[in-house]
């Protein structure tokens, strides 16, 4: 699929994608083959693969990607699969997140040329990496400063160390959406400074580093207990229009979704539900606010978690606490080998087998798989042009 002719005197579409992680994305190319064994994404599939069976490279969709050390150049190029997590920013690693079907299905939706431009960075929160200008400093609850007393440590000390910290990601995202913004020639070729760009829509898409934090949210198994990040969320998105100079720029919230719905979680996710619910419920609040009526959608990613995945790897689950068994018991490995083996002969199917190999990393990732993350990407990019209407 190539796109090759552009729209004449309208202005370039610009999108911004930001995050931690998931934002960057962890799924391998190997797993793209599981989103075919899937009636129901067969379609998306088909849209991210040339008639040659390679990924696509949009003509048109032109993607700037800042993330890994602070000191390294973005990566730049036509949208294609590789755009994902990367240890350097110009390298491709192979991976996508969601910005790959986002931009396929933005394309097939508003029919324009697209300039992305996507920041992300693992393992940052919003409250303290990402703090918006307008939310102010951190501020220790009091859970935390009894427990830095009773440590014996300098309290102003700790203050200022974390204060050091506050913001520097938010600005990071800044830094690089106006260098874009500055020239946005240098990335796309279709855009011209007489018809200029519009900024079309802002994805956030990051959450993990603040649900599992106990210090920030002391009452996270409570209802209530993450109303400090729906707050600070609410700061985010007035900060970024403001200094983007865009009051209702569409701005969608991906509300952290790994694992699935909580309703159906099984025994051992059981003393998770709440956290992970009150959580959820929290990143989406935003989208309530009457402030932001009809311009921020929450889009609810645990929709997209597959559920035969999550089967066929708790199977693969089973296999490793055997293992770990056997050697407990002194077993060699030949012996350890063949009883896995039978195991896997009794356990697994011929189709467990392929669906293994849609597996590419740990469930705070989406297992890694190419089939989850590209059905997240769609759903960002019909969420934001739907929300125009």
């Amino acid at each position: 699929m190539a796109f090759t002719s552009f729209s004449a005197a309208s202005p370039l579409k610009v999108y911004i994608l930001a995050g931690q992680s998931n934002m960057e994305g962890h799924a391998k190319l190997s797993s793209f083959d599981h989103i075919g064994m899937d009636p129901k994404t067969v379609p998306i599939l088909e849209e991210m693969r040339g008639e040659s069976g390679e990924p696509v490279e949009l003509e048109d969709v032109w993607i700037s990607y800042r993330t890994g050390k602070e000191e390294d150049q973005p990566g730049v190029g036509k949208l294609t699969a590789g755009f994902g997590a990367r240890r350097v920013s110009t390298e491709n690693d192979g991976k996508i997140g969601p910005e790959f079907t986002f931009g396929i299905y933005t394309r097939k939706l508003v029919k324009e040329p697209i300039l992305i431009i996507k920041t992300a960075w693992g393992g940052k929160s919003i409250n303290t990496d990402f703090r918006p200008p307008s939310a102010g400093p951190y501020q220790f609850n009091k859970k935390q400063l009894d427990t830095f007393k009773k440590q014996g440590k300098d309290i102003a000390e700790m203050e200022a160390d974390r204060n050091s910290k506050v913001g520097r990601y938010f600005q990071m995202m800044m830094e690089h959406v106006r260098s874009v913004l500055a020239n946005p020639g240098k990335v796309h070729p279709a855009y011209n400074a007489k018809d200029g760009y519009e900024l079309s829509g802002f994805v956030w898409f990051q959450g993990w580093n603040d649900m599992v934090d106990r210090g920030t949210y002391p009452d996270r198994g409570n209802k209530g207990g993450y109303d400090q990040y729906s707050e600070v969320m609410a700061h985010f998105i007035r900060d970024v229009r403001r200094e983007l100079k865009s009051p209702k720029l569409p701005f969608v919230i991906g509300v952290m979704g790994a694992g699935g719905p909580t309703d159906l979680y099984g025994p051992r996710q059981q003393r998770y539900k709440n956290i992970h619910q009150y959580f959820r419920d929290s990143m989406a609040a935003p989208a309530s606010l009457p402030e932001f009526k009809g311009n921020v959608t929450a889009v609810l990613t645990e929709k997209y978690w597959d559920s035969e995945l999550d089967a066929v790897d708790k199977k693969r689950g089973e296999i490793r606490s055997k293992e770990k068994e056997l050697k407990e018991k002194g077993l060699s490995k030949k012996e350890i080998a063949n009883q896995l083996r039978s195991i896997e002969v009794r356990l697994f199917t011929a189709r467990d087998r392929e669906l293994l190999k849609g597996i590419t990393n740990a469930d705070y990732h989406y297992k890694g798989s190419a089939k989850i993350m590209a059905q997240i990407g769609k759903a960002f990019a019909e969420a934001l042009e739907g929300s125009k209407k």
